[in-house]
């Protein structure tokens, strides 16, 4: 049902701090905006910091991850570690490094089949959830497939046009927290489906027509499906 993460939005106090860590600690390439937000190209999923002066206002204390190339991994780990006490992380193969952004965002990079260079795209997204049995079937019923729950079952993992992991409270790698008041923009080329399959389990809708639909979950994220 969903085909692609179009955003991902987290709040932050200062645009010019944020912007200089993921533009010129992550080379990241900024987007026009307005005085209020600013955005970046993060492969094909766009990474949006916003000023808490409207809602959505985006995630606060988010834990996230980009994808980099295999083969850019320890240059990256050299690079960020003359300044940043990383943590890494091994899951099967593959490498993760951890650093914090000026707002107290858990920044995952790892290796992924990625062309790069640098940064090319968003593969995770953790939001903290108070139920995960009403949670996981409420993202179920939107195209998500559980593969993973943790043997304590403080989480599970899903996977769709990202992976996704749904926390109950507690710290994860690297002290990692899941994101509170998260704003998600999901592609899809239904969005009137999307909302019909979850209309009985959101806060609110806050805007219905062919091309949008906006929803506040029952944790508090905003989702929007767009075409």
């Amino acid at each position: 049902m969903l085909t692609g993460l179009s955003w991902l939005a987290l709040e932050t106090k200062y645009l010019d701090r944020a912007r200089s860590f993921y533009e010129e600690t992550l080379d990241l390439t900024p987007l026009e905006r307005d005085d209020g937000e600013i955005a970046f190209e993060a492969g094909e999923t766009d990474l949006v910091l916003r000023r808490p002066d409207g809602v959505p206002r985006g995630g606060l204390h988010t834990h996230y991850a980009f994808s980099i190339p295999e083969s850019e991994y320890d240059d990256w780990w050299d690079r960020l570690s003359e300044e940043y006490d990383l943590e890494e992380a091994r899951f099967g193969p593959a490498s993760s490094l951890y650093l914090y952004d000026p707002d107290g965002n858990c920044v995952e990079l790892g290796q992924q089949d990625v062309d790069g260079p640098g940064i090319d795209g968003i593969f995770e997204v953790v939001l903290e959830v108070e139920s995960l049995e009403r949670a996981e079937s409420f993202y179920a019923d939107l195209g998500f497939e559980t593969v993973d729950t943790g043997s304590d079952r403080k989480r599970v993992r899903m996977n769709g046009p990202m992976a996704l992991e749904l926390w109950e409270p507690h710290l994860g790698i690297a002290d990692a927290r899941g994101g509170v008041h998260v704003d998600l923009g999901f592609e899809t080329s239904e969005p009137t489906a999307a909302l019909e399959a979850v209309s009985d389990r959101v806060q609110r809708v806050d805007r219905v027509d062919d091309e949008r639909v906006v929803v506040r979950d029952l944790d508090g994220h905003s989702l929007t499906f767009t075409t």
